[in-house]
């Protein structure tokens, strides 16, 4: 199994920054894919960014160019830096794992944007 504690979540205003966290409780290099989600108020949740084991990472075009994943293998930890937040960034975000075909989710951290 695999445990993901995610934290970093916070408010913000238009234009700011924050940086989420997600320490994972086994070696992140033998997980096969990383990602954030992140759930709006009635609506679904969806992929945020997601990072490979083998490093190669992907984003959302809402989020492209403002937000960027990354990985810290000495600490199990992924990082999701989000820059130039707008209010529709607005969510409840969530570490997500894809290890030995089972999917495994944090408890997930929320992310408020104000205008």
């Amino acid at each position: 199994q695999v445990q993901l504690v995610e934290s970093g979540g916070g408010l913000v205003q238009a234009g700011g920054s924050l940086r989420l966290s997600c320490a994972a409780s086994r070696t992140i290099f033998s997980i096969y894919n990383m990602a954030w989600y992140r759930q709006a108020p009635g609506k679904q949740r969806e992929l945020v960014a997601k990072i490979t084991r083998g490093g190669t990472t992907d984003y959302a075009a809402s989020v492209k160019g403002r937000f960027t994943i990354s990985r810290d293998g000495a600490k199990n930890t992924v990082y999701l830096q989000m820059n130039s937040l707008k209010p529709e960034d607005t969510a409840v975000y969530y570490c997500h794992a894809d290890w030995a075909a089972a999917m495994y989710w944090g408890q997930g951290t929320q992310v408020t944007v104000s205008s």
